[in-house]
Protein backbone atom coordinates (compact mmCIF):
# COMPACT_ATOMS: atom_id res chain seq x y z
CA UNK A 1 0.00 0.00 0.00
CA UNK A 2 1.25 3.47 -0.89
CA UNK A 3 0.02 6.24 1.40
CA UNK A 4 0.90 9.94 1.53
CA UNK A 5 0.69 12.24 4.55
CA UNK A 6 0.54 16.05 4.49
CA UNK A 7 -0.37 18.78 6.94
CA UNK A 8 -0.17 22.51 7.61
CA UNK A 9 -0.83 23.76 4.08
CA UNK A 10 -2.64 26.83 5.50
CA UNK A 11 -4.32 27.47 2.15
CA UNK A 12 -6.05 30.81 1.66
CA UNK A 13 -7.01 33.16 -1.15
CA UNK A 14 -4.04 35.41 -0.30
CA UNK A 15 -1.61 32.62 -1.27
CA UNK A 16 -2.83 31.30 -4.67
CA UNK A 17 0.64 29.96 -5.46
CA UNK A 18 0.31 27.47 -2.60
CA UNK A 19 -3.08 26.29 -3.84
CA UNK A 20 -1.50 25.82 -7.28
CA UNK A 21 1.32 23.81 -5.69
CA UNK A 22 -1.22 21.61 -3.94
CA UNK A 23 -3.06 21.05 -7.22
CA UNK A 24 0.22 19.95 -8.83
CA UNK A 25 1.00 17.67 -5.89
CA UNK A 26 -2.38 15.98 -6.25
CA UNK A 27 -1.86 15.45 -9.98
CA UNK A 28 1.75 14.26 -9.76
CA UNK A 29 1.67 12.21 -6.56
CA UNK A 30 -1.67 11.77 -4.78
CA UNK A 31 -3.51 10.38 -7.80
CA UNK A 32 -0.94 7.58 -7.99
CA UNK A 33 -1.21 6.64 -4.29
CA UNK A 34 -3.66 4.33 -2.60
CA UNK A 35 -4.45 6.89 0.10
CA UNK A 36 -3.85 10.51 1.05
CA UNK A 37 -4.06 11.53 4.70
CA UNK A 38 -4.43 15.28 5.40
CA UNK A 39 -3.47 15.78 9.05
CA UNK A 40 -4.99 19.18 9.71
CA UNK A 41 -4.58 22.85 8.88
CA UNK A 42 -5.41 22.31 5.24
CA UNK A 43 -6.74 25.86 5.41
CA UNK A 44 -5.45 28.96 7.18
CA UNK A 45 -8.94 29.41 8.60
CA UNK A 46 -12.29 27.68 8.21
CA UNK A 47 -15.42 29.28 9.63
CA UNK A 48 -17.92 26.67 8.48
CA UNK A 49 -18.81 24.71 5.38
CA UNK A 50 -20.40 27.82 3.88
CA UNK A 51 -16.90 29.32 3.70
CA UNK A 52 -16.91 31.54 0.59
CA UNK A 53 -13.20 31.36 -0.31
CA UNK A 54 -12.13 30.61 -3.87
CA UNK A 55 -9.41 28.29 -2.64
CA UNK A 56 -11.98 26.29 -0.67
CA UNK A 57 -13.98 25.68 -3.85
CA UNK A 58 -10.82 24.87 -5.85
CA UNK A 59 -9.55 22.41 -3.25
CA UNK A 60 -12.90 20.62 -3.07
CA UNK A 61 -12.93 20.11 -6.82
CA UNK A 62 -9.31 18.95 -6.96
CA UNK A 63 -9.81 16.50 -4.10
CA UNK A 64 -13.01 15.20 -5.69
CA UNK A 65 -11.12 14.52 -8.91
CA UNK A 66 -8.32 12.82 -6.96
CA UNK A 67 -10.85 10.53 -5.26
CA UNK A 68 -12.37 9.76 -8.67
CA UNK A 69 -8.96 8.43 -9.73
CA UNK A 70 -9.18 5.86 -6.93
CA UNK A 71 -7.22 7.51 -4.12
CA UNK A 72 -8.85 7.17 -0.70
CA UNK A 73 -8.90 10.54 1.08
CA UNK A 74 -8.82 11.05 4.86
CA UNK A 75 -8.85 14.21 6.95
CA UNK A 76 -8.02 14.98 10.58
CA UNK A 77 -8.88 18.42 11.92
CA UNK A 78 -6.17 20.94 12.75
CA UNK A 79 -6.24 23.94 15.02
CA UNK A 80 -7.13 26.22 12.09
CA UNK A 81 -9.80 24.14 10.36
CA UNK A 82 -11.47 22.22 13.19
CA UNK A 83 -14.85 23.50 11.96
CA UNK A 84 -14.57 21.69 8.64
CA UNK A 85 -17.66 19.50 8.57
CA UNK A 86 -19.33 16.59 6.88
CA UNK A 87 -20.85 18.74 4.13
CA UNK A 88 -17.48 19.90 2.86
CA UNK A 89 -15.99 16.44 3.35
CA UNK A 90 -18.70 14.98 1.11
CA UNK A 91 -17.91 17.59 -1.56
CA UNK A 92 -14.28 16.45 -1.45
CA UNK A 93 -15.18 12.75 -1.18
CA UNK A 94 -12.96 12.41 1.86
CA UNK A 95 -13.58 10.73 5.21
CA UNK A 96 -13.20 12.54 8.52
CA UNK A 97 -11.13 10.72 11.14
CA UNK A 98 -10.88 11.34 14.90
CA UNK A 99 -7.77 12.95 16.34
CA UNK A 100 -5.76 10.90 17.02
CA UNK A 101 -6.50 7.74 15.03
CA UNK A 102 -4.72 4.42 14.65
CA UNK A 103 -4.38 3.11 11.10
CA UNK A 104 -2.56 0.03 9.78
CA UNK A 105 0.10 0.59 7.12
CA UNK A 106 1.44 -2.60 5.58
CA UNK A 107 0.52 -4.44 8.76
CA UNK A 108 2.07 -1.86 11.11
CA UNK A 109 -0.28 0.03 13.48
CA UNK A 110 0.49 3.74 13.22
CA UNK A 111 -0.89 6.62 15.27
CA UNK A 112 -1.76 9.71 13.21
CA UNK A 113 -3.00 13.11 14.32
CA UNK A 114 -2.59 16.82 13.85
CA UNK A 115 -0.12 17.01 16.73
CA UNK A 116 -1.47 19.89 18.79
CA UNK A 117 -2.67 17.51 21.51
CA UNK A 118 0.99 16.69 22.17
CA UNK A 119 1.87 20.34 22.91
CA UNK A 120 0.73 20.15 26.52
CA UNK A 121 3.21 22.78 27.76
CA UNK A 122 1.08 25.36 25.94
CA UNK A 123 -1.63 25.44 28.59
CA UNK A 124 -3.39 28.52 27.23
CA UNK A 125 -3.85 26.87 23.84
CA UNK A 126 -5.00 23.57 25.39
CA UNK A 127 -7.67 25.44 27.33
CA UNK A 128 -8.92 27.12 24.14
CA UNK A 129 -8.81 23.81 22.30
CA UNK A 130 -10.96 22.08 24.90
CA UNK A 131 -13.48 24.93 24.85
CA UNK A 132 -13.71 25.26 21.07
CA UNK A 133 -14.16 21.52 20.47
CA UNK A 134 -17.20 21.36 22.75
CA UNK A 135 -20.42 20.73 20.77
CA UNK A 136 -22.19 23.68 22.41
CA UNK A 137 -19.40 26.13 21.49
CA UNK A 138 -19.29 24.78 17.94
CA UNK A 139 -23.06 25.04 17.50
CA UNK A 140 -23.13 28.56 18.91
CA UNK A 141 -20.31 29.73 16.67
CA UNK A 142 -21.76 28.22 13.49
CA UNK A 143 -25.13 29.81 14.27
CA UNK A 144 -23.59 33.28 13.92
CA UNK A 145 -23.82 35.18 10.60
CA UNK A 146 -21.02 34.47 8.15
CA UNK A 147 -19.65 38.02 8.43
CA UNK A 148 -19.29 37.66 12.21
CA UNK A 149 -17.50 34.33 11.86
CA UNK A 150 -15.10 35.73 9.27
CA UNK A 151 -14.34 38.69 11.54
CA UNK A 152 -13.66 36.32 14.44
CA UNK A 153 -11.24 34.32 12.26
CA UNK A 154 -9.33 37.48 11.32
CA UNK A 155 -9.04 38.51 14.95
CA UNK A 156 -7.95 35.01 15.97
CA UNK A 157 -5.17 35.00 13.36
CA UNK A 158 -3.95 38.41 14.52
CA UNK A 159 -3.97 37.26 18.15
CA UNK A 160 -2.09 34.09 17.20
CA UNK A 161 0.63 36.07 15.40
CA UNK A 162 0.96 38.49 18.32
CA UNK A 163 1.28 35.65 20.81
CA UNK A 164 3.88 33.89 18.66
CA UNK A 165 5.89 37.11 18.45
CA UNK A 166 5.72 37.48 22.23
CA UNK A 167 6.91 33.90 22.78
CA UNK A 168 9.77 34.48 20.36
CA UNK A 169 10.72 37.67 22.20
CA UNK A 170 10.95 35.98 25.61
CA UNK A 171 12.72 32.90 24.23
CA UNK A 172 10.00 30.38 25.09
CA UNK A 173 8.63 29.70 21.59
CA UNK A 174 10.81 26.64 20.93
CA UNK A 175 9.57 24.92 24.08
CA UNK A 176 5.96 26.07 24.26
CA UNK A 177 5.10 25.43 20.61
CA UNK A 178 6.77 22.02 20.33
CA UNK A 179 5.52 18.68 21.59
CA UNK A 180 6.03 17.62 25.19
CA UNK A 181 8.30 14.55 25.46
CA UNK A 182 6.12 13.26 28.28
CA UNK A 183 2.99 13.52 26.12
CA UNK A 184 4.72 11.72 23.26
CA UNK A 185 5.79 8.88 25.56
CA UNK A 186 2.29 8.68 27.04
CA UNK A 187 0.73 8.41 23.57
CA UNK A 188 3.03 5.57 22.55
CA UNK A 189 2.15 3.74 25.76
CA UNK A 190 -1.59 4.45 25.64
CA UNK A 191 -2.09 3.23 22.08
CA UNK A 192 0.52 0.48 22.17
CA UNK A 193 2.09 1.52 18.87
CA UNK A 194 5.66 1.91 17.61
CA UNK A 195 5.12 4.64 15.04
CA UNK A 196 3.49 8.07 15.05
CA UNK A 197 2.93 10.64 12.29
CA UNK A 198 1.81 14.22 13.00
CA UNK A 199 2.13 17.84 11.95
CA UNK A 200 1.33 21.14 13.69
CA UNK A 201 4.81 22.06 14.92
CA UNK A 202 6.19 22.92 11.46
CA UNK A 203 9.39 21.05 12.34
CA UNK A 204 9.79 18.26 9.76
CA UNK A 205 11.98 15.46 11.07
CA UNK A 206 12.32 11.75 11.75
CA UNK A 207 12.66 11.14 15.49
CA UNK A 208 13.98 7.99 17.13
CA UNK A 209 11.97 7.80 20.36
CA UNK A 210 13.81 4.74 21.66
CA UNK A 211 12.71 1.13 22.08
CA UNK A 212 12.17 0.86 18.32
CA UNK A 213 9.64 3.70 18.28
CA UNK A 214 9.61 6.30 15.52
CA UNK A 215 7.91 9.70 15.29
CA UNK A 216 7.55 11.38 11.89
CA UNK A 217 6.83 15.12 11.88
CA UNK A 218 5.46 16.71 8.72
CA UNK A 219 6.39 20.16 7.43
CA UNK A 220 4.34 23.23 6.60
CA UNK A 221 3.75 24.63 3.11
CA UNK A 222 5.65 27.89 3.32
CA UNK A 223 8.83 28.95 1.56
CA UNK A 224 10.46 27.16 -1.36
CA UNK A 225 8.90 23.77 -0.73
CA UNK A 226 7.65 21.38 1.90
CA UNK A 227 8.13 17.93 3.34
CA UNK A 228 5.50 15.22 3.10
CA UNK A 229 5.62 11.58 4.22
CA UNK A 230 5.29 8.51 2.04
CA UNK A 231 4.55 5.04 3.39
CA UNK A 232 5.47 2.11 1.17
CA UNK A 233 6.53 -1.47 1.84
CA UNK A 234 6.37 -0.94 5.60
CA UNK A 235 8.66 2.10 5.62
CA UNK A 236 7.75 5.78 6.10
CA UNK A 237 10.02 8.40 4.58
CA UNK A 238 10.02 12.19 4.56
CA UNK A 239 10.31 13.63 1.08
CA UNK A 240 10.75 17.18 -0.16
CA UNK A 241 8.44 18.66 -2.78
CA UNK A 242 8.35 22.04 -4.42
Amino acid sequence: MSALFISDLHLEDARPETTALFRRFLHEHARHADALYILGDLFEAWVGDDDPSDCGAEVAEQLRQTAAHGTALYFIHGNRDFLLGEDYARRCRMRLLPDPAVIVLDGIPTLIGHGDLLCTDDTAYQQFRAMSRAPAWRAGFLAQPLAARLAFARQAREASRARHDALQADGSAETITDVSPASVAASFARFGIQRMIHGHTHRPALHDEGAGRQRIVLGDWYGEGFFYARSRDGQVELQHYG
